[in-house]
């Protein structure tokens, strides 16, 4: 099993170029299967994640095509209606099929999913949200079977808390509904935002994505589209905090800073100096960032996907600074690794304490999920000697060739068997 090694202390210089969105790929991917024909996607992250939705779509019947960061999917041969536990374990959004499988199908047998040791992430509200537009849910040995007579109905419903996911497979669900659907509560996060654009451009007519009230106008029938994949603002966030935290100087190219102003805005408050432009952002890291408290919230708040950076940011900042958890419990795994490296760091239910250390020390420690890793890696890039971080698979499913990009910076960072 592959781990990444990592000599700390070098200050990142250069610029360096944001990849396609993981996370607005994913639904826009499974979006392909409310219409028949071929549907290309570009700037498609070449990423584990990625890997297992289009191996998903080729158990469906889908035809799938890639060059490079250029996807074709041709959805008129779909023929199966069940995505099994294979190969759903592997990615909790696979969960997405089940929507736009119910919508062009009238049926659906996906198995319950899986994904990062982060605490529950229920489906519940999926599930409630296909059952209001008219659906029969059953749940047995480990699989969610969804059935409608026909065609799905508009509805009015209100998600009882924020859930992204949710928002995009009720939403993909509501679009060949017939009538009006009005999804009150929906997450506004921009790839919800993206995936209504793709719809719309499918022939959907969505409205009100974005904010926290969608109204769906539903339509008898979707066509192929073309689109490209939105820039990744938790990849971009990545980098604006390990420029920070190096004291280096970065460019970030082909990015959208409207998507992270709340990572822009704690890193100026550490003391960080950020020139924003159009599709760039420029970050000029201190000799040492100050404290600064975080609580994470539903977009346009804090990310939890930033969450574990900005506490490796913390662990080095001067004075003591307050992380508070909202969304995901059992996010505070990397904790333990961060303090093997001698991070100064107090846990009380969803609230971690950091006390700033002058300079960690690298040492050998273990990825528990996703962001944990990059967590890891922005701790290694400052921590004295030599940092291994084990289990970097995790790495592989949402950050494209990062260690060739922090190399490209001037990092001393490379990948090991």
């Amino acid at each position: 099993m592959d781990k990444i090694l990592i000599r700390g202390g070098n200050p990142l210089a250069g610029s360096v170029r944001i990849s396609g969105s993981k996370n607005a790929a994913l639904p826009i991917l499974f979006s392909s299967l409310l219409a028949s024909g071929p549907s290309r996607y570009r700037r498609v992250p070449r990423l584990r994640d990625i890997d297992n939705t289009l191996g998903l779509l080729e158990t469906l019947g889908v035809g799938v095509s890639r060059s490079g960061h250029e996807v074709t999917l041709d959805t008129s041969g779909l023929s199966r209606c069940e995505a099994p536990y294979d190969l759903v374990r592997k990615m909790r959004a696979s969960v997405l099929v089940l929507g736009p499988l119910l919508a062009r199908l009238g049926r659906a047998r996906v198995s319950l999913p899986g994904g990062c040791a982060i605490g529950a992430r229920p489906i519940d509200l999926h599930l409630k949200g296909m059952e209001a537009l008219g659906a029969e849910i059953r749940l047995d040995h480990g699989y969610v079977t969804a059935s409608v007579p026909g065609r799905l109905r508009g509805a009015e419903f209100t998600f009882d808390r924020v859930t992204v996911t949710g928002t995009e497979n009720v939403l993909m669900a509501a679009v060949l509904a017939e009538g009006r659907s009005v999804l009150r509560n929906a997450a506004r996060e921009p790839e919800v935002k993206a995936l209504a654009d793709v719809l719309n451009r499918m022939g959907a007519r969505v409205r009100g994505a974005g904010s926290d009230e969608i109204v769906v106008e539903g339509v008898a029938g979707l066509h192929p589209v073309e689109a490209e994949i939105i820039p990744d603002r938790i990849e971009t966030g990545t980098f604006l905090a390990a420029a920070a935290v190096t004291g280096g100087r970065v460019e970030i190219l082909d990015c959208e800073p409207r998507h992270v102003g709340s990572v822009i805005d704690k890193l100026r408050r550490a003391g960080a100096e950020i020139t924003v432009g159009e599709r760039t952002i420029t970050v000029c890291g201190p000799e040492r960032l100050k404290s600064v408290d975080v609580q994470t919230q539903p977009y346009p708040g804090f990310p939890t996907d930033m969450q574990a950076q900005f506490m490796a940011l913390m662990s080095v900042a001067e004075g003591v600074s307050v992380i508070a958890e909202t969304i995901f419990e059992n996010r505070f795994i990397h904790v333990s690794e961060l303090s093997r490296m001698g991070a100064d760091i107090v846990i009380s239910g969803d609230t971690a304490t950091v006390r700033g250390v002058r300079r960690l020390s690298g040492a050998p420690v273990m990825a528990s999920d996703l962001r944990a890793s990059a967590c890891l890696v922005l701790a290694g890039l400052v921590a004295e000697n030599t940092t291994l971080i084990h289990r970097v698979y995790h790495l592989d499913r949402g950050y494209e060739a990062l260690e060739e990009k922090f190399s490209a910076l001037g990092a001393e960072i490379r990948r090991v068997s």
